[in-house]
């Protein structure tokens, strides 16, 4: 596939989500560029903007599986990835695959399991597979896990534990409507009335793979990769922060920059492509000091700081 292919494909495919989604043009396009790279993407926001119906709009303009898991304080490991049952009429113990086996997987409120559902959550995002009684399972490809966390309400609810946090390429969160947008979802809910949009399919799992390995032919200067490596690296000495981010941080910018560049039509990286994923592929990477902490520092300002000290790479 050409650049100029997926170019006009993502746009048709943002035109289908913006009949369910009104406004934030900024995060369909971070949705979009997380699934170009093959990765996962944390929503953290409040309740009721929307999360889900941009992961089921999404799925729907992709014509792919999707499968929703609302994550709670009961919810075991075998309820994720499925179990051997036994079958009466083959005397058998036959396998019933979990929700997990899905191309994208809407894990809402991802931070209400207990560790130990949630660690059955981890092998699948990094290593696309699943491993039940001892034998591994690959898991459809695509897959793609969009999970929500409530950033306010803590009660009854696990943290999710940095290698997990980590496995995410992006961290994201969706933001209030204004009130010209929010007048307009009202308009649009009378103008159909019903609940639910109908969304059109635009594309199908061959084609998002087709999409994902053209992007895998952006080019990214040794330019560009130093400013990358230079952004990550200085979020580890920085004064305020405990651990700066791994090399997996660095892999992320690469990914995410190099869709960012496909879907705005080019073959190669340029600077502003890092810098516009660079806080929300990160910030989630980073622990702060105890005294920052405290003072309510957030680490997307952290990221932010960074990115205005390191050079900017000339591009030719």
């Amino acid at each position: 596939m050409r650049i100029e292919e997926l170019t006009d494909t993502v746009k048709r495919l943002n035109q289908e989500v913006g009949k369910a989604i009104v406004g934030k043009r900024s995060v369909l396009e971070k949705v979009m560029i997380t699934i170009l790279s093959n990765g996962h993407l944390l929503l953290e926001d409040v309740p009721g903007l929307a999360k889900t119906l941009m992961a089921k709009s999404f799925a729907a303009s992709l014509g792919c599986k999707f499968t929703r898991v609302q994550f709670t304080p009961d919810l075991l490991p075998a309820d994720i990835t499925g179990t051997h049952i036994f079958d009466r009429k083959s005397s058998d113990f036959v396998l019933r695959k979990g929700p997990v086996f899905t191309n994208i997987l809407l894990a809402d409120e991802i931070n209400r399991a207990p560790p130990k559902t949630q660690a059955a959550l981890l092998e699948a995002m990094q290593e696309k597979q699943t491993t039940l009684e001892g034998e591994t399972f690959t898991l459809p490809a695509p897959f793609v896990v969009l999970a929500t966390q409530n950033p306010i309400e803590y009660e009854g609810t696990y943290p999710l534990p940095e290698a997990q946090i980590d496995r995410f390429l992006m961290r994201i969160d969706i933001g209030y409507p204004t009130s010209k947008e929010e007048k307009e979802i009202i308009d649009r809910r009378k103008a159909r009335r019903k609940d639910d949009v109908d969304i059109g399919r635009m594309a199908n799992p061959e084609l998002v793979i087709e999409m994902q390995s053209a992007v895998e032919d952006v080019h990214v200067d040794d330019d560009i990769e130093e400013y990358i490596v230079e952004i990550v690296g200085r979020t580890r000495k920085h004064p305020q922060v405990e651990i700066g981010s791994s090399p997996r941080g660095s892999l992320a910018l690469f990914k995410l920059s190099k869709a960012r560049a496909a879907i705005y039509g080019r073959d190669f990286v340029i600077p502003d492509d890092v810098k516009d994923v660079a806080v929300p592929g990160l910030a989630h990477r980073l622990i702060l000091k105890p005294d920052p902490w405290i003072k309510g520092v957030r680490t997307e300002s952290i990221v932010s700081s960074v990115l205005e000290k390191v050079p900017v790479p000339k591009v030719d």
